[in-house]
């Protein structure tokens, strides 16, 4: 995990935020807002926003799957690649 070295007050926040907004597009590193002396938010840009989303979703897929196979639900590789050559003769 990386060190997060944007650590700025929440009044900062309030006086800076298009430079905080200009940093976040140019490097991509989040920001941590303290208030009281304490953190107390991160700022972060969408696009790593929407990243994260992605490998969330894509990590609960995988432990919906794994799941499933410890339960002894699903098909083997065999069977999978079976069934969708027959999906695909089928189509012909």
């Amino acid at each position: 995990m990386q060190s997060v070295a944007n650590i700025k007050s929440i009044s900062y926040l309030k006086s800076h935020a298009a430079q905080i907004s200009e940093d976040l597009a140019m490097n991509g590193m989040p920001f941590v807002i303290t208030q009281n002396g304490e953190a107390s938010m991160v700022i972060e840009g969408v696009k790593e926003f929407q990243e994260k989303q992605a490998l969330i979703a894509a990590l609960k897929v995988f432990a919906l799957g794994e799941n499933d196979r410890l339960k002894g639900k699903g098909i083997s590789a065999a069977q999978s690649r079976a069934q969708l050559l027959a999906v695909r003769q089928s189509r012909n």
